[in-house]
């Protein structure tokens, strides 16, 4: 059945013109616990033992116990076995490697392993939301295995974000699925992400989301700004995956901006707003920092929606420098640099995020848009059959607008129509809702913003 409202209607009547069932709760409580709930003292603890690795170079030393990546790798491997022990088993851990060679940066032969962990979801097991650090860290000199690499910001922060999430998420339980990944080869050329994406699509994950943690504890730059309150969240604007066919759509129907981990970016920041109100989310409308990489593009490039989440003021007298002091100036990327209470609040960004998407169900799927020369703006979907599913939401904005603007409930239905709405004037979207309140990220309409599968 279609829906046909006014404007005026859409944007300021609260009553329903029609049957629709009862909207969703607006919030959902359990989202402030987790936003407050890791510790600052504990991710301290965990940057602490992998930076007393000595260096976690992927060349570096893999049979010793105390010292190099291999110890590394197999210490976050029994913390997840740990804290899948204390909620019953429930985390899968598993090794992903391969073997490199041949690179600029790894000339020998090297296995990358990446250590990762599964929380199935009671509903959609393979339906995964994710989040990654990094187990790896580097020198000057990026063949350098052997030379102390502390790697306490970059990335020993992100790495021990990710097994504080495991934590305070393992506690509960999801329709969706939670992946918890150490990724190894980050500095050497993304190998990591690289090998598990691709593991990922051999398995058949619907990855969701991928939200890459990359330095999540400095707060004072080089720029001369101390600031704990603000965190970067950087996105791609068009699907790296897009083909030509579908560019020639997008450059007709619009959506360059409106890419699945663009809208997944977003959703982080109206996240924030809801939960973490002291936290300022800072979207960033660019693949990564000017001109460098990050461990979400192998996941980018495989097709699945990602992002990178990091401070806001960089300090690069500590990233990638050899331990030592030059004209005053200390240089190296130690413990000294680490501020655990803001990682603490970035880690509860990441929580509350994974939280939402994993209790959401299944985003819309085959979003469409029509209504060109006529009064009306149209969007249909195909259902989702979740047991969890409340409904849809549609959202709009400004062509001009970077967020979406405004939004209302429209039940279980597959389709809707804006009455007197035109479609060139607009920009139009659909997210899922729960029945307790959790919502997926928004779905632009076509190919520009389509999930995987």
């Amino acid at each position: 059945m279609k829906h046909f409202l006014p404007l005026a209607f859409l944007l300021a009547t609260p009553a329903l013109a029609h049957d629709i069932s009862t909207p969703p709760p607006s919030e959902v409580l359990d989202l402030y616990a987790i936003a407050q709930e890791p510790s600052a003292e504990r991710i301290m603890a965990d940057i602490e033992t992998l930076v007393g690795f000595g260096t976690r170079h992927t060349l570096s030393e893999t049979e010793s116990e105390t010292r190099g990546i291999g110890a590394a790798r197999r210490w976050i491997f029994a913390e997840f076995e740990k804290i899948s022990a204390d909620c019953g088993g429930c985390l899968e851990v598993m090794y992903v490697s391969d073997t490199i060679s041949g690179e600029r940066r790894i000339p020998d032969a090297t296995e990358v392993v990446s250590v990762v962990a599964i929380q199935r979801g009671t509903v959609a097991p393979n339906r995964m939301i994710a989040i990654s650090g990094d187990i790896d860290s580097r020198v000057t000199d990026p063949l350098d295995g052997t030379s102390d690499s502390p790697g306490a910001n970059d990335n020993a922060s992100g790495m021990a974000g990710t097994i504080e999430a495991a934590r305070v998420l393992s506690k509960r339980s999801y329709p969706g699925s939670i992946v918890y990944m150490g990724l190894a080869g980050e500095e050497q050329g993304l190998f990591g992400g690289k090998i598990v994406a691709e593991h990922a699509q051999k398995e058949g994950w619907q990855i969701t989301g991928v939200l890459n943690n990359d330095m999540i504890s400095n707060i004072s730059g080089i720029d001369g700004v101390t600031d704990n309150r603000t965190v970067r969240v950087f996105s791609e604007g068009t699907r790296a995956t897009e083909t030509e066919a579908e560019a020639r759509t997008r450059r007709f129907t619009g959506g360059e901006v409106d890419s699945p981990s663009r809208n997944l970016a977003r959703h982080i920041k109206a996240l924030a707003h809801q939960y973490m109100p002291e936290l300022n989310v800072k979207l960033i409308y660019r693949l990564d920092r000017f001109a460098r990489g990050g461990h979400h593009r192998p996941f980018n490039q495989a097709g699945f929606p990602g992002v990178r989440i990091m401070e806001t003021h960089e300090h690069y007298d500590r990233q990638h420098q050899d331990l030592r002091t030059e004209d005053g100036i200390v240089y190296g990327d130690t413990l000294d640099g680490v501020d655990a209470d803001y990682a603490a609040k970035l880690t509860g960004l990441n929580a509350i995020t994974l939280a939402a998407i994993a209790g959401a169900p299944n985003p819309p799927m085959e979003v469409e848009a029509s209504g060109a020369v006529e009064p009306s703006a149209k969007l249909n979907w195909r259902m989702d059959g979740s047991p969890t599913l409340a409904g849809y939401r549609v959202h709009w904005r400004d062509t001009d607008a970077s967020e979406w603007e405004w939004s209302r409930f429209v039940g279980k239905t597959d389709e809707w129509t804006f009455e007197n709405l035109v479609i060139d004037n607009f920009l139009f979207g659909v997210s899922s809702v729960s029945q307790d309140g959790h919502q997926s990220p928004v779905v632009f309409p076509g190919p520009a913003g389509r999930f995987p599968e």
